[in-house]
């Protein structure tokens, strides 16, 4: 069964990054947490409230509202780099279990309780994340893993509440997935056109693609 381990919430601290700030260092929290859609990027930030963003530029907005992260990909991760690697320690608003995340196809939707979210896009990995986690050369490290997390819009608000299961409700028949999409713009471009008939990305996302392709 699909359940949410944790809903994960953080404070703007200090970061040796561009910002000076970052609010990557999400905890746990007990109770209920609102959700909505917060709003374009770079005006809206969380969906999550009490979440903070320091870049509102880049990250927050309605296409990036809740960021989702299997405890089975963290647990790997703590075999790998041989520490513990407590639930939102990746930046996730949710830590799953139960659920093949980066599986997910993008546009596909979750029901959990009240609130529906939609997949939209894989996080793509900035130094701020880097720094964060302090691991050598994290980026290509965690690039080559190709288990980037998904980012989920909010199309129906509410609240949630660890323990909650996630129900998937419906899946793209294009079968694009959250694994895929990161590849095609990191690692294998050459996937690149299978993006141009998924609706349900991002628009900055769909100008990236059409770009690319363009340029070919």
């Amino acid at each position: 069964m699909a359940v949410i381990l944790s809903v994960n919430v953080g404070q703007r601290r200090p970061i040796a990054a561009k910002s000076g700030t970052s609010g990557i260092d999400k905890r746990p929290v007990a109770g209920p947490v609102a959700v909505r859609a917060p709003g374009p990027k770079g005006e809206g930030g969380s969906g999550l409230a009490g979440d903070q963003i320091s870049d509102t530029a880049n990250h927050g907005g309605d296409h990036q509202a809740v960021y989702a992260y299997a405890r089975e990909d963290l647990d790997l991760w703590e075999s790998e780099l041989g520490r513990p690697l407590p639930n939102g320690t990746f930046g996730e608003n949710l830590t799953t279990s139960g659920l093949a995340v980066n599986e997910a196809v993008i546009g596909e939707r979750w029901s959990i309780g009240e609130v529906v979210l939609q997949v939209s896009c894989p996080r793509i990995p900035c130094v701020t994340f880097a720094v964060w986690l302090g691991e050598r050369r994290w980026l290509p490290r965690f690039t080559r893993a190709r288990v980037p997390g998904a980012y989920l819009r909010v199309l129906t608000p509410g609240t949630l509440n660890a323990g909650t299961r996630i129900e998937v409700l419906d899946v793209p028949a294009h079968g694009v997935s959250v694994a895929t999409a990161f590849a095609a713009f990191t690692t294998q471009p050459e996937l690149l056109p299978l993006l141009g008939d998924v609706p349900e990305l991002p628009p900055e996302d769909a100008q990236v693609v059409a770009r690319r392709l363009g340029q070919r």
